[in-house]
């Protein structure tokens, strides 16, 4: 009985396809964008994922917060939080903590004969290269000899060596380095770091690196620095960050005046703002099958209309009203059925392509497909009820008198 009735559902399909296919249209555009905007929603976050892992393993950031004040809480000066022995100091009492890096950073010019560009100046330790997960291409990077002797030696992002030194080998080169606009220093390259791109917020390749003792004592005669990235044991970033917290509390009697973020609570933070988004953006293109079930039913009771006759001869035949109804619920069963299939078909074309475009991978995930093609078959189900019922309640005499 079902399969006959699919196949009548067919036939009144074929009998008028352009009806059908203009019904079928808010169903294919609300399936493919609700599939679209989920892959490509979940494709970004895993790629940001990817870019935050990348920066370095087991990694913690420590900024300066806020203290009180009269007026309210303000913005603390770095000059008055993070020094270089804070920094030891962090790593000898927290057993979790594997490595802390202090960093100076600020915008520089650089100048090599008649070349010149705007860049960021990152001031280190030889361990930043370990935290941060960066290698040399050529020479080295910054030693413990260049931070104790506070040498102008600097290594170079691949960004910097392509602007100021094309065609040239850059190692032992003399770069002029104006750090803010107030100082200039002449600092000799003695590495070139390894292509790694943007990160998150980072152009690991536009930045000149230095040594931390260079910038404090020669750039911007100041005691503090910036901020840490500390380099939690294997497994311990949740333990390593707690102990950090507890230790610039203790020393700086406020914890407002610091931020500590773990790497996870940054991922965290990102998934949890891309699936808010996501889920807004997906109920935004959902209220294109709601259009999609309302042609549905349009186009049912224009087809009720239209078989009054034939629904009249089906019942002087024998035909039931549940007969009849499940027949027409079939056939709007069938509209939003094959809708669901073409825009699935089309939501994966346009998630692909724009990952394609953006470099990240394509993820179709079961539940998005079960959710979107789950709730098109269910719009047909609803949409298609009103018209159903309205054919199953004709009189057949009626129905037979009709035209």
């Amino acid at each position: 009985m079902v399969l006959e009735l699919i196949k009548i559902a067919f036939k009144s399909l074929k009998a008028n396809k352009l009806r059908f296919i203009l019904s079928m249209l808010g169903i294919i555009i609300g399936v493919a964008a609700v599939i679209a905007i989920i892959s490509i929603g979940q494709g970004a976050t895993q790629k940001v994922t990817e870019k935050i892992s990348a920066l370095g393993s087991e990694l913690i950031t420590i900024y300066p917060g806020s203290s009180g004040g009269k007026g309210g809480k303000v913005s603390t000066q770095v000059t008055d939080i993070f020094s270089l022995k804070l920094a030891e100091d962090l790593k000898r009492l927290s057993p979790d903590v594997k490595n802390v890096v202090p960093v100076v950073q600020g915008g520089a010019s650089l100048k090599y004969k008649g070349n010149n560009m705007r860049t960021s100046a990152v001031a280190t330790i030889p361990k930043y290269s370990e935290v941060l997960n960066l290698s040399t291409q050529e020479g080295r990077f910054i030693s413990s000899n260049d931070v104790d002797e506070c040498s102008k030696v600097a290594v170079l992002g691949q960004e910097v060596v392509d602007e100021l030194f094309p065609g040239e080998d850059p190692l032992g080169k003399k770069v002029i380095v104006n750090y803010q606009g107030k100082r200039r220093f002449i600092f000799e390259v003695i590495g070139v770091l390894e292509k790694k791109g943007q990160m998150m917020f980072f152009n690991f390749d536009n930045q000149i690196y230095i040594p931390v003792t260079t910038a404090m004592k020669r750039l911007t005669g100041t005691r503090y620095v910036n901020q840490y990235y500390a380099q939690a044991q294997e497994g311990e970033v949740e333990e390593a960050t707690k102990q950090i917290e507890f230790i610039l509390t203790k020393r700086l009697k406020d914890e407002n005046a610091f931020k500590v973020f773990g790497q996870q609570q940054i991922i965290e933070a990102v998934g949890q703002a891309t699936s808010t988004m996501i889920i807004m953006l997906a109920g935004i293109a959902a209220i294109s099958l709601l259009v999609g079930g309302i042609g549905i039913m349009n186009i049912m009771l224009v087809s009720v209309v239209e078989r009054t006759r034939e629904i009249g001869i089906r019942k002087a035949l024998g035909a039931k009203r549940k007969d009849i109804l499940v027949q027409f619920l079939i056939e709007a069963l069938v509209v939003s059925f094959i809708g669901g299939v073409i825009g699935l078909l089309f939501g994966w074309i346009i998630s692909a392509a724009v990952a394609h475009l953006n470099n990240w991978p394509v993820i179709l995930s079961p539940s998005s497909i079960i959710l979107a093609f789950g709730f098109s078959v269910g719009i047909g189900l609803v949409f298609g009820i009103y018209p159903a019922r309205k054919a199953a309640r004709l009189d057949p005499v009626e129905a037979l008198r009709y035209e």
